[in-house]
């Protein structure tokens, strides 16, 4: 591995239009407001990273794999965590072979540049994606769980796409990646950051879009219970919850209704497979004394059955 000049590509070469990316997405299975397929849709012409907030569930990690299945792009993955460092995000030195290097060689001097080389190197996902010559979507995912002195780290790469390796030199992007980062918003990210990115609030979807996302994503679901799903969870987000349910769990709910045969809500079922919705104690308690029953009732009125 050397360090090598930035070579970009032109801008604009994956879609033409924000159109064209929206329906590209949509071939991915997966359903974009107009402000959210624009903001990808310049993220990747410009060549500028794209901050997605919102609430847990909205499809914020779904919306970067879905863009890598759109470009047909290889998607490279950081999840991000309190305490991660850059021997988990960017490299490390296997430090095992370079034993075994050492000890193979026996009598023979090992030099230092043998193992320091690019063989010893574990490249993990920020490498890896500055690295690549072929299509990448990086997906840093959860950047508010991150420390803030990783955060600081972050700045280098999405201001060069370049990453300083003291026994190797810079190595700088041949082609850069369309960078992906999410935030549930647990806390505060920097101005800096901020500004080298993009930004697009992903709220809940209108009962309309949640029922074609239902619809997309859970095949079989008869008409009539994607509708009442989708109005359920929505007057679920009225609730005064704790942890409202998001659109993936509308989604695994409904899977979970039509496995189990459902074409229509009731107050049992509902009952029984809650758990697919609400993953908070609290939540569930809060439900019971003929609140659960309210809920159903209110959503199946909305659905108009």
């Amino acid at each position: 591995m050397h360090a090598t000049a930035s070579r970009h590509y032109p801008l604009g070469v994956d879609f033409r239009s924000v159109d064209e990316l929206e329906t590209a997405l949509r071939g991915a299975d997966y359903l974009p407001d107009r402000g959210l397929a624009t903001a990808l849709f310049l993220a990747t012409a410009l060549e500028k990273p794209v901050l997605l907030e919102g609430e847990a569930g909205v499809g914020k990690t779904e919306a970067a794999k879905a863009l890598a299945h759109a470009r047909d792009a290889r998607l490279i993955r950081l999840q991000c965590y309190e305490g991660l460092d850059v021997a988990h995000a960017v490299y490390e030195w296997n430090y095992t072979r370079q034993l075994l290097h050492i000890r193979a060689a026996q009598e023979g001097s090992v030099s230092e540049e043998e193992l320091f080389g690019p063989d010893f190197l574990i490249r993990r996902p920020l490498l890896e994606a500055i690295e690549a010559d072929d299509a990448v979507v990086l997906l840093v995912d959860e950047i508010d769980r991150a420390d803030e002195e990783f955060e600081a780290f972050l700045l280098e790469v999405l201001s060069d796409f370049q990453i300083t390796i003291p026994e190797l030199g810079t190595v700088r992007a041949r082609r850069r990646p369309v960078v992906v980062l999410t935030s549930n918003r647990t806390r505060e990210l920097h101005d800096a950051l901020k500004r080298r990115c993009l930004f697009h609030w992903i709220d809940h979807p209108s009962l309309e879009r949640e029922v074609e996302i239902v619809r997309l994503r859970v095949p079989g679901v008869s008409e009539r219970l994607a509708v009442q799903a989708a109005a359920f969870v929505q007057a679920l987000r009225g609730a005064d919850l704790e942890k409202p349910p998001g659109v993936a769990e509308t989604i695994d709910w409904a899977q979970a209704l039509t496995v189990l045969g459902r074409e229509d809500l009731d107050a049992g079922v509902v009952e029984t497979t809650l758990g697919s919705l609400l993953k908070v104690r609290e939540d569930l308690v809060a439900l019971r004394d003929g609140r659960l029953a309210a809920l159903v009732g209110e959503a199946l009125a909305v659905a108009g059955t």
